[in-house]
């Protein structure tokens, strides 16, 4: 699976679990870690595990390998690393403290309605 196909199953796979304020981060050229980031949020623990789950769930339907979830336990902040793509999946309150979307300010945004159009 091609990178804008797994980048477009992670924005409408959170956004299908309710995930809030969805931003794309083009990281290409700004870091080596990853092509795009998704971050998001949810408003309870239990809503951000379930976001990332169905994350897993759906990357593995596709064949798509999970290298790693971090964070699960917790439900604070987990990191769903798909490859070219890590997709961030905050606690509201986690959000803000971490702002990621200003310590990668140098990296572009995608823009997320035409991905969940696509």
């Amino acid at each position: 699976m091609i990178e804008r196909e797994k980048l477009t199953l992670a924005v409408k796979t959170v956004d299908d679990k309710r995930a809030e304020d969805i931003v794309i981060l083009n990281m290409k050229g700004v870091s080596l870690i990853a092509d795009y980031f998704v971050i998001c949020h949810g408003g309870s623990d239990r809503q951000v595990q379930a976001i990332a789950n169905e994350l897993k769930d759906k990357a593995s339907e596709q064949g798509i390998n999970v290298k790693r979830m971090e964070g699960y336990d917790e439900a604070r902040w987990i990191l769903i690393d798909l490859g070219d793509v890590i997709v961030h999946v905050f606690h509201k309150e986690e959000r803000g403290y971490y702002n990621l979307e200003r310590l990668w300010g140098d990296a572009s945004r995608e823009n997320v309605s035409e991905l969940l159009q696509a």
